[in-house]
């Protein structure tokens, strides 16, 4: 896997650290990384979910009117 070298504050780190209950910077930083990605996917599948339910609501034919 490849590896990514970057500079962040170290308050914003040691913050990170004592939320994530996490004593190391890489990992605390790479855990909230992950969280993350996996908060964007559990998004990503409610919203496929909702507009499925709408284009099914929309292909149902429609009683008739008047």
């Amino acid at each position: 896997m490849a590896k990514v070298n970057i500079s962040l504050d170290a308050e914003l780190v040691v913050e990170v650290m004592v939320l994530a209950g996490i004593g190391s910077p890489q990992d605390a930083v790479e855990a909230i990384v992950r969280d993350y990605i996996a908060r964007g996917h559990r998004t990503e599948a409610r919203t496929e979910l909702k507009d499925r339910s709408l284009h099914e609501v929309d292909v149902k034919p429609q009683d008739p009117q008047g």
